[in-house]
């Protein structure tokens, strides 16, 4: 089946197209909800909308029995003005797919009409999940909880462009077993002291000050506690205060994230940004509150499933075009995780690295772009995947 992915491709395009002009964010997604929904009910597949979210789950019910199979796409975009002039550019002011999140839809309704359309032949049953809100980290645990994950044997997902390399050519698949990506969380920092005039910093309690101090000592956790062998991160992406040249003001933000491949580093983590945040706080006669918004755990995929998506990506495109094996595990972040905590499953890479076509520019990029020439593949890995693990696979 998966070969007649290769006749889909000028209509993936056209799709992928229509959802890059409509971006949205979160969990709240209704154009993109009705436009993904649009598409099943023109082919003729059931779904179910979730309660809490713009999320879709479908359901393509074999013509015999066996075990179910879930296939995964998510749909939210980001908060970033596109600065890439393509006819198809966004339209909604300040928001655009720079993470490829709408080619997985693409490449996921691409695999649906295949598999709708030989549905008599297929062994068991597939089940596709839209979800949203894969950047905030919720949208998966939502699925979860919905118990749409309920009964499924195995789960897999995938994702376009440069996370792995911006060196690896487009159309590669990757795929790899255990941890392929780390935990992402976010943390925010509220420095409070005391505002006065920028003349007379005696009389008050200056929090950029401190807020400098925090974001210094912050460093040392990576620098001096954490083992050089245990891959972590901790970055600071947003501070915000005050309001004019001459004045201390009463508080500073500061907004960051942190990274890791072990739980216990994770958490270690955690436990130190609050401590040192209130600590040097106090030490400059200021308060510190620290809120951590827990994001997804590692993503670690089953060694057997890895081993059965890297399989099917080598009868789709070839040997030299697969890898099953990197040095080290991507630092990026996926809630894709929540789902491989529950049900054996594998998350893969598709290259969409062309610098040709300007296309090897990094994820949430303004000119973020991927290849189009690659969707067919996308598409013809979900099927090759079906048919291997349903037992469909000559």
């Amino acid at each position: 089946m998966w070969e007649q992915c290769r006749d889909l491709q000028d209509e993936l395009v056209a799709m992928r197209r229509e959802l890059h002009r409509i971006p949205e964010l979160g969990g709240d997604l209704p154009q993109t909800k009705a436009y993904v929904a649009g598409k099943l009910t023109e082919m003729g597949i059931p779904f179910v909308e979730n309660k809490t979210d713009s999320g879709l789950v479908a359901l393509i019910q074999g013509g015999k029995p066996g075990r179910t199979i879930a296939l995964r796409a998510d749909m939210d975009a980001l908060p970033i003005t596109e600065e890439n002039e393509v006819p198809y550019k966004s339209t909604h002011e300040g928001c655009m797919h720079a993470c490829g999140h709408d080619t997985h839809m693409t490449m996921l309704l691409g695999a649906a009409k295949v598999l709708n359309a030989h549905k008599d032949q297929i062994p068991g049953t597939v089940k596709l999940l839209f979800q949203t809100d894969e950047e905030g980290s919720k949208g998966a645990q939502r699925i979860c909880e919905e118990g749409h994950l309920d009964g499924v044997d195995a789960v897999f997902g995938t994702h376009i462009g440069t996370i792995i390399s911006k060196d690896i050519p487009a159309g590669t698949v990757i795929c790899t077993p255990g941890c392929c990506m780390a935990s992402f969380d976010r943390f925010v920092i509220k420095v409070k002291g005391f505002g006065c005039h920028g003349s007379t910093p005696e009389k008050g309690v200056d929090p950029v000050n401190i807020a400098a101090h925090i974001v210094i000592s912050l460093q040392e956790i990576l620098a001096r506690e954490i083992a050089a062998v245990k891959p972590a991160v901790l970055t600071i992406g947003h501070i915000e205060g005050g309001f004019t040249y001459n004045v201390i003001p009463s508080e500073v933000l500061i907004e960051g994230t942190i990274r890791a491949l072990e739980e216990d580093v994770r958490q270690y983590l955690a436990k130190r940004i609050e401590e040192i945040a209130k600590g040097t706080a106090a030490a400059f006669r200021g308060e510190a509150e620290v809120e951590m918004d827990w994001g997804a755990p590692p993503v670690i995929n089953d060694p057997k499933m890895a081993e059965l998506a890297a399989d099917a990506a080598r009868d789709v495109v070839g040997d030299s075009m697969v890898i099953d094996h990197v040095d080290a595990p991507n630092m990026g972040g996926e809630d894709f995780a929540y789902y491989l905590n529950r049900v054996p499953g594998a998350f893969m890479f598709l290259s969409s690295a062309n610098p040709e076509k300007h296309t090897d520019i990094p994820h949430h990029n303004p000119r973020f772009n991927v290849d189009e020439d690659v969707f067919w593949i996308g598409s013809a890995l979900f099927v090759r995947i079906v048919e291997k693990y349903l037992g469909m696979a000559e």
